[in-house]
């Protein structure tokens, strides 16, 4: 131990050859410094409550920076708390954490512009029915500028597709649920090229290289750090276990272990680091899984030797050692004066050119989803054809026709709406695109929900157009061109009034089987209290009647229908010899069906409720998102 302790004295950290050409030796790591973003941080603590009230501490007192033009990996067994560090600089901590300590650009507490910084999360949360560059295209729509012409927008997405090597496969599926599509690597790429298109200068990665085999680990991490290198951009990744290949790509590196930093520095001067302190790496050993080896306290209870120091006793010795370095404090603290000038404010695409693009994107998206839309047309013709089968030819106004009527009334109603649970997946979809495009910057909550108000309409009115088509004129329900007209837009808005209920739940249970649990059980509560199964005034009053029964859509859609049925007509009670009438008056007060208004008020009822609806579901967006900008340096608030 004593020769290490004199290894340790004599080792101090080094500027790595890349640090010293942005340091100012060469003209070109000069030029290119003074462009960029130094990005440092100093004491940065994080602690979160758990469900019992415990608090944990997640980060302690963490120092680092990140300059232009080099790749800073964070690295650290699971649980180290390298994403929430990540989380941290990128000002996307969770509402349930509480941080403090600076987070400084260049020397200063500023808030970012948009586009100036940009972050790629784990997940590559793209529309996977878009292909390669259909993607890119509509995202440099949305980011840059709206005084740039269109075609500067498309050729710079092009350029950007070469660089990062998706040339091949730019006329492929994305690909998910629909279609197999591109590879992970691939889809990883389109993410970051999706996020370099604004030319941010400050790039945030996590996990850049999870679920992606050696090989494309490599392909990715090499443009990376070409594009880190050629246009001077500050990279922050959070990295797993890299490959020996990767690890080298890298120029810096923060290891932590348990939340607190083992090392910060360059990537050679990491192995004489743990050389000195008795932890030297084998040859042919890749040095991150040696680093992570030494650390990692989730199998603290396998040493090399039995004479060798636990993962605790290690991280100990090394956090120890490292802290005891006031130069890199001093350094830390004086590296954001090297670079003064603050980032530009980056434009971006007006409201209107915003919600033009999204209803495209929306509109193609809905088109090539079979599942979603197509799949659910064929469907529901199979089943209007069933239901016309069943209810055909009612035949003329009789007394005798009038519970088939109601029955069928009640059964189209019910069936064309109930469908709208299929599309639920495609609203979980929808949403974790939207959250991550919204967390970047990309357009705000009243964009995205007007525009997909806007591309689902038609696709919309063609399951309910020609399905009720087929099954009004087959079971031949009252004529006339108005009364059918009626009959449509009837389940036109009913339908619209379900997708948003839908999509309500989506925003709050973002799970496939849970949301259609909750998304079926809201339906049957509203549909037990319209007034079918039992009359208004039979209802219970408490909940049931008031107010479930005054918010239920379906009495408003039944009830509009009813009116439209057999508001004027009369009915002739075949049975009688007489030639009895029974008016169609006498039928809707005997369903006691309001009559102070007209069926059209019911139908401006639905409308409104519509509105009503997706207002709502803006509010739970508004509710649920995750709050702060991608990045907003200054003091953490405690």
């Amino acid at each position: 131990m004593e020769e290490s302790s004199a290894m340790l004295r004599r080792w101090r950290p080094t500027a790595s050859p890349a640090a010293r050409t942005l340091n100012g030796v060469g003209g070109s790591g000069e030029q290119r410094t003074s462009r960029g973003l130094i990005l440092t941080w100093q004491d940065i603590s994080v602690t979160a409550v758990d469900e019992k009230g415990t608090r944990k501490v997640i980060l302690d007192r963490i120092t680092g920076y990140a300059r232009p033009g080099q790749v800073l990996a964070l690295m650290g067994a699971s649980g180290s708390g390298k994403t929430t560090l990540l989380d941290t600089l990128c000002g996307r901590l969770g509402q349930d954490m509480n941080g403090t300590g600076d987070v400084l650009i260049n020397g200063r507490r500023e808030r970012l512009s948009y586009g100036t910084s940009a972050y790629v999360t784990q997940d590559n949360t793209l529309m996977t029915t878009l292909t390669v560059r259909e993607a890119i295209y509509y995202a440099a729509q949305l980011q840059l500028p709206a005084s740039m012409p269109l075609e500067k927008k498309l050729t710079r997405a092009d350029r950007i597709i070469r660089e990062m090597g998706l040339g091949s496969v730019a006329c492929s599926r994305i690909g998910g649920r629909v279609c197999k599509g591109i590879s992970g690597g691939e889809r990883k790429r389109v993410s970051i090229c999706m996020e370099l298109l604004a030319s941010p200068r400050l790039l945030f990665l996590d996990e850049p290289t999870s679920g992606l085999d050696s090989a494309a680990a490599y392909h990715v991490m090499t443009h990376i750090a070409r594009l880190t290198q050629t246009k001077g951009i500050t990279v922050v990744a959070a990295v797993h276990q890299p490959s020996a290949e990767v690890f080298e790509l890298f120029n810096c590196l923060c290891l932590l272990a348990n939340g607190k930093m083992v090392y910060f520095g360059s990537i050679p001067e990491a192995a004489k680091f743990f050389t000195a302190n008795g932890f030297p790496c084998p040859l042919r050993r890749n040095p991150s899984d040696h680093y992570l080896r030494i650390i990692n306290k989730e199998f603290d209870e396998e040493k090399f030797s039995p004479e060798s120091p636990s993962a605790a006793e290690a991280i100990e010795t090394l956090v120890s050692s490292f802290r005891s370095l006031d130069n890199f404090i001093t350094k830390t603290q004086a590296m954001g004066t090297q670079n003064d000038i603050l980032p530009l404010i980056n434009e971006q695409a007006g409201f209107f050119t915003k919600l033009l693009v999204l209803t495209k994107r929306s509109s193609v998206n809905m088109h090539r989803d079979i599942s979603y839309y197509w799949f659910r047309f064929v469907i529901l013709s199979f089943v209007c054809l069933c239901v016309g089968a069943v209810f055909y030819n009612i035949g003329d106004p009789s007394f005798a026709s009038i519970q088939a009527r109601i029955s069928l009334i009640v059964g189209i109603t019910t069936l064309l709406t109930i469908t709208s649970l299929g599309g639920f997946p495609s609203f979980v979809e929808d949403m974790k695109v939207f959250r991550k495009e919204r967390l970047n910057g990309r357009y705000s909550a009243p964009v995205f929900v007007i525009s997909n108000t806007l591309s689902s309409f038609p696709f919309l009115g063609l399951n309910c157009i020609i399905p009720g088509a087929i099954v009004y004129y087959m079971t031949g329900l009252r004529q006339g061109t108005d009364h059918f007209i009626y009959f449509v837009a009837v389940l036109w808005t009913s339908t619209m009034l379900v997708e948003g209920l839908m999509m309500i739940v989506a925003a709050i249970v973002p799970d496939f089987l849970l949301g259609g649990v909750i998304g079926s059980g809201i339906q049957a509560m509203l549909f037990l209290s319209c007034g079918f199964f039992r009359l208004p005034d039979d209802l219970p009053k408490f909940f049931w009647k008031y107010p479930m029964y005054f918010i239920s859509y379906h009495k408003y859609g039944i009830q509009g229908l009813y009116k439209n049925e057999f508001q004027g007509s009369s009915f002739k009670d075949q049975l009688n010899t007489n030639g009895f009438f029974t008016g169609g008056d006498h039928v809707l007060k005997t369903l006691q069906v309001e009559m102070h208004h007209s069926k059209w008020v019911d139908l401006a009822i639905l409308c409104a409720m519509v509105i009503i609806y997706r207002a709502t579901f803006l509010a739970m967006i508004k509710l649920t998102e995750r709050r702060g900008p991608i990045i907003n340096c200054g003091i953490l608030k405690v």
